[in-house]
C-alpha cells in the first residue's frame, strides 16, 4: 500500500535573515531526502514530483535579489525546472515560491515555507514538517554546494 503525501502550502512572513541569505549565495545540489516511513509511504515534494525525484536537483539562489532557480533532472523523473523567489525569515525559515516563466512573485499568493538547519560553508538542510496520519513528520533535503 501506498500513501501519498503533499507539502503544504503557507502565507509567508517578510522579515529578512541576511545573513544566512548570504550563506546560502550560490549554487546547490540535494544528496538525499529522507522521512521517517520512506519504504512505505511516498512524499509528493511541493506539488512538482515523488520527493526521490529531488535528488540531485540542482537549486541555485541570488541572495542580493532573493531570486534563483531549481532543476530537477533525476533519470525515471519527469523533468521540471522552474525560477524561484526565496527568502530567510527572522524565525530561520527558507520560504520560496515557485514561478511560472514570466510570472511575477507579487502574483504568487502562497509558498512553502520550511526549516533551515545544520548551514555549513558547503552543506546545509531544508526541513518540511509534514502531516502523516495526524502525526507530524520531517522531510529532510540535504543539500551539497556544487561548484
Amino acid at each position: 500500500m501506498s500513501l501519498v503525501l503533499i507539502s503544504c502550502k503557507t502565507n509567508t512572513a517578510t522579515q529578512l535573515d541576511n545573513k544566512t541569505e548570504v550563506a546560502l549565495k550560490g549554487n546547490w545540489s540535494i544528496t538525499s531526502v529522507t522521512y521517517p516511513g520512506q519504504a512505505y509511504i511516498k512524499v509528493t515534494s511541493f506539488e512538482v514530483a515523488d520527493s526521490q525525484c529531488f535528488v540531485g536537483s540542482n537549486w541555485s539562489f541570488v541572495s542580493n535579489n532573493n531570486k534563483g532557480q531549481m532543476d530537477l533532472t533525476k533519470s525515471g523523473c519527469g523533468v521540471f525546472g522552474s525560477p524561484i523567489t526565496w527568502f530567510i525569515n527572522k524565525e530561520g525559515n527558507f520560504v520560496f515560491k515557485i514561478l511560472a516563466t514570466g510570472e511575477k512573485a507579487k502574483n504568487v499568493k502562497e509558498g512553502y515555507v520550511l526549516k533551515v538547519a545544520n548551514l555549513t560553508e558547503n552543506t546545509f538542510q531544508l526541513i518540511d514538517t509534514i502531516s502523516v496520519g495526524g502525526k507530524l513528520t520531517d522531510v529532510v533535503y540535504q543539500f551539497q554546494r556544487t561548484i
